[in-house]
């Protein structure tokens, strides 16, 4: 896990590695400055018992201007320290926010089935902000605070060793009481970012479809979910914070307790009760190294806090850089798609290797280069799925699929994908204006070119009564149009992308029948060579394909053309007779 983090580092290599140098020269400054205090101390000791007749001001005035140099080069290590933790661990966010999401790019539909969106969300955000942390506190205190606390219990073992066995002997009963805590708080992080995802995941919902909880009145409902989802994280929340926050007290009380004895058996050996070295100026050595201590200590307490909520949260970033895509590259990629001829042989497909059943079994097509076919079935047949490993947006799991006569598994995916244009059944458009929604499809295209695409796609009259035209800005999504003029929209970016292959999936639901036979005709005329896959639900957008596939159960029930199927075929037949005797009561109504 630590290796995989830490391929994010790079750039911020020298900071990270000079930071930790940096905060030992601010703890060695600060352990000096108690052990030059002891000689000034001793200088008015030996004032007060009489030992001498007058201070001796130039040995003070020396020890004092040492203590002043260590406190100022103390001070500048800890703003330079600092500002590298700042430098380096920011840094590291942001690479590590880089590297998921470029390797997200990376993922076939099979991998993002693998994780949710909320999940994903949370992971890049909430997740890397607690490995950030972490790993600010660690390269910046989790060395200088033991280095304070094991070389203020060196310091007071060379004046006391007896004192100096009871800072040991408190530092280890701490490290056990910190252990237990951070086994005992572990398994309520996990399960607290598991909950965040579930948060995360109402909040998606509710706000992407809150037009739909407003028409129906549901917003008690789902206040209720978000109530319920937050509780949960508040829930596992409490009981971390619980046991992490019982652990400072614990470390004081210890501490303070140490202060009571170190005073006591100092004073004890200074009037001589006990036996020892101990003077009143060693004494007051002794307690600011107890206080140097109880700080490291506590220090070391809190970066193993904060190492302790980012586990899970190092754990769930991790698993996002190291899923490898389901989609292998070939060692010798093809370059070029010839034409837009694909050709079905034999294949069986399911979303999940282990899975029982099958969503596609034996399919047996060939489409050539300039057909237009249509692919009929019922929802749930596979229609989408058949058209999915076309651009290999997923892989067979038994035979084969060719477009221009090569194995899509043979060809460089963004070959393959620049190629094959899909229309899909969700459409998507994207925050900006018309034309950078468009200039997806080409981001090279001119103006002249846009217009072309979406006089094609029947969008060009309702793109000119925008207030901007082209520059009209869509909003997120594209709310500020309707469903059918997303359609259309996305039709027209696909048409720019001049594909060998042309895939609409369902992408004309929305719009009337004449747009559609518009639609349709424009594609005739303008991509004669293009490929032309359309899945429908109405036989009117597929009855004058050059051949209708018909699909019942991941399986094909038949092929062939409009008049062909209406003789042949009982599926397409009674879906046919439904939908002409469906229009003619509403003629009749």
């Amino acid at each position: 896990m630590i290796k995989t983090l830490l391929k994010s580092v790079r750039e911020y290599r020298r900071a990270s590695i000079l930071c930790p140098f940096v905060m030992v020269g601010e703890a060695v400054m600060e352990i000096i400055i108690p052990f030059l205090m002891t000689f000034i101390v001793k200088e008015l000791e030996d004032l007060a018992t009489g030992k001498t007749q007058a201070a001796d001001g130039g040995r003070i005035a020396l020890f004092a201007s040492l203590m002043i140099v260590c406190a100022f080069l103390a001070l500048l290590c800890g703003a330079w320290g600092g500002k590298l933790a700042a430098k380096a661990s920011c840094g590291f966010a942001h690479n590590l926010r880089e590297d998921m999401y470029n390797n997200l790019q990376t993922y076939s539909f099979a991998n993002i089935d693998n994780f949710s969106t909320a999940s994903l969300i949370t992971r890049i955000t909430t997740d890397v902000n607690n490995v950030q942390n972490a790993y600010q506190m660690s390269i910046r205190m989790l060395v200088r605070a033991p280095v304070m606390f094991i070389t203020a219990i060196i310091m007071g073992a060379i004046i006391e060793p007896v004192i100096a066995a009871v800072f040991g002997g408190a530092a280890i009963f701490l490290g056990i009481v910190v252990s237990i805590c951070i086994f005992k708080v572990l398994p309520y992080f996990r399960t607290m970012f598991r909950k965040y995802d579930d948060l995360n995941a109402v909040v998606q919902e509710d706000l992407t479809a809150i037009r739909v909880v407003k028409s129906y009145v549901r917003e008690d409902r789902e206040i209720s979910k978000m109530k319920q989802a937050s509780g949960e994280v508040y829930k596992y929340s409490v009981k971390a914070e619980r046991i992490m926050t019982a652990m400072m007290p614990c470390v004081t009380m210890t501490m303070f307790i140490v202060n009571i004895i170190i005073l006591t058996m100092g004073a004890n050996m200074t009037v001589g009760n006990i036996a020892g070295n101990v003077s009143p100026s060693k004494l007051q050595t002794l307690i600011q190294y107890s206080a140097q201590i109880l700080s490291g200590v506590m220090m070391v307490a809190m970066c193993l806090n904060f190492i302790s909520l980012s586990k899970g949260s190092a754990d769930r970033i991790c698993e996002v850089l190291n899923e490898k895509t389901t989609l292998p590259k070939p060692e010798n990629p093809v370059f070029e798609v010839k034409n837009g001829a694909v050709d079905f042989n034999g294949v069986s497909f399911a979303y999940m290797q282990k899975a029982d059943e099958k969503v596609l079994t034996n399919i047996d097509i060939h489409i050539a280069e300039g057909e237009t076919v249509g692919i009929i079935g019922a929802t749930g047949s596979g229609k989408t799925s058949l058209v999915s490993l076309i651009p290999r947006l997923y892989d067979v799991s038994e035979g084969s699929v060719t477009v221009g006569g090569v194995d899509v598994r043979d060809y460089n995916i963004d070959t393959l994908r620049n190629n094959v244009a899909m229309v899909l059944q969700k459409n998507v458009l994207f925050s900006g204006s018309v034309a950078e929604n468009l200039r997806w499809g080409d981001e090279s295209a001119t103006e002249e070119d846009l217009r072309f695409a979406v006089k094609q796609a029947c969008a060009e009259e309702f793109i000119d009564a925008l207030p901007g035209g082209f520059d009209y800005d869509l909003g997120q999504g594209g709310v500020n149009v309707s469903g059918g003029q997303k359609q259309r929209l996305c039709i027209a970016r696909a048409m720019l992308k001049k594909p060998k292959i042309i895939i609409f999936d369902d992408s004309t639901s929305a719009v009337d029948t004449k747009t559609d036979a518009s639609i349709r005709a424009a594609l005739r005329r303008y991509a004669p060579q293009t490929t032309k896959i359309i899945i429908a639900q109405r036989v009117a957008s597929v009855q004058d394909a050059d051949k209708i596939i018909v699909l019942d159960e991941g399986a094909v029930s038949g092929i062939g053309t409009h008049s062909e199927l209406l003789e042949n075929n009982a599926i397409y037949r009674d879906v046919y007779s439904s939908q002409v005797k469906s229009g003619r009561e509403k003629e009749a109504v």
